[in-house]
């Protein structure tokens, strides 16, 4: 009898996980997996009660026995054995119950993690069952490959990835990074500061899960006319009672623009270090902006004015780097190397800095 091992490309982010299998031909891959990145804890037995959407549901609303845990930080590993239960939970969804041989995966992590925290993911994985040795991808290589970025040239792209905990920008071509920028900063600040806003202005205290549908319903990256209007409830913070109060678009643009601002000297820095030859294929191309964030409304407009290029949201934007992760699988002949060097690279890095 013959075994076939599927093929993981994984997206471990800061506040969701997805798991992604390749299409046939390296196009048409599918997300198997697509949940917050959070588990239940329960402190009196020591054990996982639930994990993705069961686990959100009760941000908020645990007993007070029960911890609601985030084992991602802005982007990387902040408790290792929650993220290792984690992703066997769930790779063993995707792989199916009787799959006795352990799949081949690649899993993307931020361009500017450390070498420990590199091997810290590539342990993980494996131990939740990954095929050794497992695949470590930059995000912004992952996420040009799962939008479709034409790569096999050494014509360069700017791929810009939005994320919750980490904002990217990165000049790819011929399957490789050439220079790379990034900032611990994305959507969750993004939260953090909606919430901070409602509490400071209308004096409103609001859960994150609020001031998250809060950001989508009535987030803006630019002033409008006829703003949306978006209905919040939370609780007063003089009289400890409900109240409800309507919140404008425009009233949450300072807040949003304030985190953009970091993504936008991310950008420019990474534009000031690209060679002169691949500098004039960005203005040609533009930005390709990818990441959960990416989902703010006006966030294109608001980019390409402070940064004077043209500003396209990839179509796969929140699923493209786990996408892109899995199709990597299928050409490690030609994304090999640049995996390889990219951990070199950032090795080199932290060695000039004394780290």
């Amino acid at each position: 009898m013959v075994f076939f091992s599927k093929k993981l490309g994984i997206d471990l982010g800061t506040s969701r996980l997805r798991v992604a299998v390749p299409g046939p031909s390296g196009r048409g891959g599918r997300i198997l997996v697509d949940e917050p990145t959070m588990v239940t804890l329960s402190r009196l037995e020591d054990r996982v009660l639930a994990a993705g959407s069961d686990a959100a549901s009760m941000v908020g609303r645990a007993p007070e026995h029960v911890s609601v845990i985030s084992p991602m930080r802005e982007g990387v590993i902040d408790d290792y054995q929650i993220v290792e239960a984690l992703l066997r939970y769930y790779m063993g969804f995707a792989t199916g119950r009787f799959n006795l041989v352990r799949p081949e995966v690649m899993i993307a992590t931020p361009a500017g993690v450390t070498n420990v925290e590199q091997r810290a993911v590539r342990d993980a994985v494996e131990q939740a069952g990954a095929r050794r040795p497992a695949y470590l991808i930059a995000n912004p290589l992952a996420a040009a490959i799962g939008a479709g970025v034409p790569m096999s040239d050494a014509r360069g792209a700017l791929v810009g990835s939005l994320g919750a905990g980490r904002s990217e920008a990165a000049v790819v071509s011929m399957y490789g990074v050439v220079v790379w920028e990034s900032a611990r900063v994305g959507g969750q600040i993004v939260t953090e500061q909606v919430s901070e806003y409602v509490k400071r202005r209308h004096n409103l205290l609001i859960g994150e899960p609020t001031a998250e549908e809060l950001k989508f319903a009535a987030g803006f990256a630019m002033p409008v006319e006829d703003p949306p209007r978006a209905e919040v409830r939370g609780r007063d913070r003089s009289t400890g009672m409900p109240r409800n109060v309507t919140i404008t678009a425009n009233e949450l643009v300072p807040s949003i623009q304030q985190v953009l601002e970091s993504f936008v000297d991310v950008t420019r820095s990474t534009l000031e270090r690209t060679p002169p030859e691949l500098m004039a294929d960005v203005i040609d191309r533009g930005m390709l902006l990818t990441g959960g964030a990416a989902r703010l409304r006006g966030v294109d407009t608001y980019l390409a004015e402070q940064l004077g290029i043209p500003i396209a949201i990839a179509d796969n934007a929140e699923d493209a780097v786990a996408l892109g992760a899995a199709e990597a699988l299928l050409n490690l002949d030609i994304v090999g190397p640049n995996l390889l060097a990219q951990e070199s690279a950032t090795t080199a890095v932290e060695s000039r800095s004394g780290r």
